[in-house]
């Protein structure tokens, strides 16, 4: 497999907030890219941490800041088009539209950066989101013609307007608390109708937080081990996520 072009800041265009954490070893020796999308308020520097945790061998991760602040000086961005409020809750709602950040994600990031400019191949792009994030992942790769690597959503559903269908190839790894979570049978039932590989791994406990220990965290290194390219191998599990 050739050496493919480092990726780098001037790959991408100047508005787009991101950082991006070559591999651990041989830095010019990149044969996927991985890249992370924080939750719903956050920023692209919980992410960037995590690329660094991660190590994967041979992969570039890219943390990117979802394009819109968050109103009322409350701090953090969002991927959404919209903010709206649950009535009912008061909590801010996660599915408010997608096509801003696809737009970003897929021909800013993944066809006019990694594709064009750097010679990635779609299967060798990977992308991991968590909550808002993973929404926008998984609308992203429904909407991308080719197969990419992988999507791992953690506690992120499929967008409302995501429905598809024909079932796209892209294969998700899905996860979710045991109760208080957002990846219901009903939104399980939707993901596995709009792709046509969804592994689902329902953690014992509640609430769709990031993994907080080995055995949270190695369903996702299995997933990792089996769709990342690199011939040195994925250590498996050896990474924990507070």
């Amino acid at each position: 497999m050739p050496t493919l072009h480092p990726v780098v800041q001037a790959d991408f265009p100047t508005s787009l907030v991101l950082s991006i954490t070559p591999p651990p070893a041989l830095p010019s020796h990149t044969t996927n890219v991985l890249i992370l999308l924080h939750g719903l308020g956050d920023t692209a520097v919980s992410f960037t941490s995590l690329g660094k945790q991660l190590a994967l061998p041979e992969t570039t991760c890219i943390s990117l800041q979802a394009p819109t602040p968050l109103p009322l000086e409350l701090g953090g961005f969002h991927w959404g088009d919209d903010i709206t409020f649950d009535q009912a809750s008061g909590q801010m709602d996660f599915d408010t539209g997608f096509n801003k950040a696809v737009k970003i994600i897929k021909q800013d990031i993944i066809e006019n950066g990694l594709i064009k400019k750097c010679g990635y191949k779609a299967r060798e792009i990977m992308l991991f989101g968590f909550g808002q994030g993973a929404m926008a992942a998984l609308a992203t790769a429904a909407s991308v013609a080719e197969e990419l690597g992988g999507i791992v959503s953690i506690g992120g559903p499929l967008p409302s307007s995501n429905l598809s269908a024909k079932a796209v190839k892209t294969p998700v790894l899905v996860l979710g608390g045991s109760s208080s979570t957002l990846i219901t049978r009903t939104a399980l039932d939707k993901l596995k109708a709009a792709f046509q590989n969804v592994e689902y791994q329902k953690w014992n406990r509640a609430g769709d937080g990031m993994p907080r220990n080995r055995d949270e965290m190695l369903p996702i290194m299995r997933f990792f081990a089996r769709q990342l390219r690199s011939r040195a191998g994925v250590p498996k599990g050896s990474v924990e996520v507070g």
